[in-house]
């Protein structure tokens, strides 16, 4: 799932998606309107779908086909996979 971000379109500072993933992370499994719904700023639900594309194509959340969000990303793993001699960086 590429990233397109539209010349005209919105672009998310750095504080919001971090923002976006931290609520995702709270309240995973619950769908994408309810998500956005509660997040602790309002955020323009364009810049939202642009911030859930980034992070599903980094793999830190998938969404079924219901709308479902569910945070994937595990940094205590990914640490320890990092540190194995089979995996390059």
């Amino acid at each position: 799932m590429p990233v397109t971000i539209k010349q005209n379109g919105r672009s998310p500072t750095l504080d919001t998606v971090l923002m976006v993933e931290e609520t995702i992370r709270k309240h995973g499994g619950e769908s994408r309107t309810f998500i956005w719904h509660n997040l602790p700023r309002k955020v323009m639900w364009q810049t939202y779908l642009v911030i859930l594309d980034y992070l599903a194509s980094i793999k830190h959340i998938g969404i079924d086909r219901q709308g479902n969000v569910a945070y994937l990303h595990n940094p205590k793993l990914a640490k320890r996979l990092s540190k194995m001699t089979e995996i390059e960086p």
